[in-house]
């Protein structure tokens, strides 16, 4: 990628924040946008209703780089209406999401740069991810490269957090749903409608980026989370021209979960 000595935000980073009880976390995964190679950018973190506490703490970390611009609301009104505010201010050219929980590797932001600038047909691009937990690194999910349909039959195709989109296509898109169903799903949502809009994505390799994903996630998602999965899932494989009677399983599987046992529901969360 060519340096650009323009003044023009290259880069912006979005990050919304609601009560995130461990500070070390959220510090690190801070600090791990702070210490890109890349580092001409703009880093949006939007406190979404946190309580007097939290919302101090986030203060003081903003102060700890001037590129850091810490918005707020009120309300907690969920992670899709967090990082829509956040592009309501944004200047940058690319969009790059980031979470409170997560690292990404130092070249992560400078090669997606790198390859959205070489690939102009690319919409957005992610990468493959480190699992780990508080017990360290425990897993890789490897995404496919060029995610077509059937990508998106067992589960969003791209790691949310790990991806740089152009700004362009966020804002021909709508930006992010924001809907009682779409909480929890909002990305999975969003990748489908930009998908239908023509807008297509990759994922990069390596080691880009260290997802913190609980072993037993998705265990602990309640039943109405489920349901609300499920009818994203319908609408979202009705609008690409998926659905079909052999892909209805793909649609139900939020709620077979449920009642299969924990064995079986990790050997299925695999296809």
């Amino acid at each position: 990628m060519k340096n650009n000595n323009s003044s023009k935000t290259k880069l912006s980073v979005i990050m919304g924040i609601y009560n995130q009880k461990d500070k070390v976390a959220l510090e690190q995964a801070v600090d791990s946008v702070l210490n890109q190679t890349f580092r001409k950018f703009e880093f949006l973190i939007y406190d979404d209703g946190s309580c007097a506490e939290d919302a101090e703490f986030l203060k003081q970390l903003a102060a700890k780089d001037n590129r850091i611009l810490l918005l707020r609301g009120e309300i907690n009104l969920g992670l899709a209406h967090a990082l829509n505010e956040c592009l309501k201010v944004a200047k940058g050219e690319y969009i790059a999401r980031m979470d409170g929980d997560d690292i990404s590797a130092p070249e992560r932001f400078w090669n997606q740069l790198d390859f959205l600038e070489k690939h102009a047909e690319c919409a957005f691009v992610g990468c493959s991810a480190e699992l780990f937990d508080r017990d360290g690194v425990w897993g890789y999910r490897q995404m496919a490269a060029q995610p077509g349909e059937k990508e998106f039959l067992k589960f969003s195709p791209y790691v949310h957090p790990s991806v740089m989109f152009r700004r362009s296509v966020l804002k021909n898109a709508g930006g992010y749903l924001e809907t009682k169903d779409t909480r929890r799903c909002e990305d999975y949502e969003l990748f489908m409608r930009l998908y239908c809009m023509e807008y297509h994505g990759q994922n990069l390799g390596g080691r880009l980026f260290c997802y913190r994903e609980d072993r037993e996630w998705y265990d602990k998602r309640t039943f109405s989370q489920r349901i609300a999965e499920m009818k994203i899932r319908y609408r979202g494989f009705k609008a690409m021209g998926i659905l079909s009677i052999r892909n209805l399983i793909y649609v139900g599987k939020p709620v077979v979960m449920v009642v299969l046992p924990r064995s079986l529901r990790r050997i299925l969360r695999r296809k």
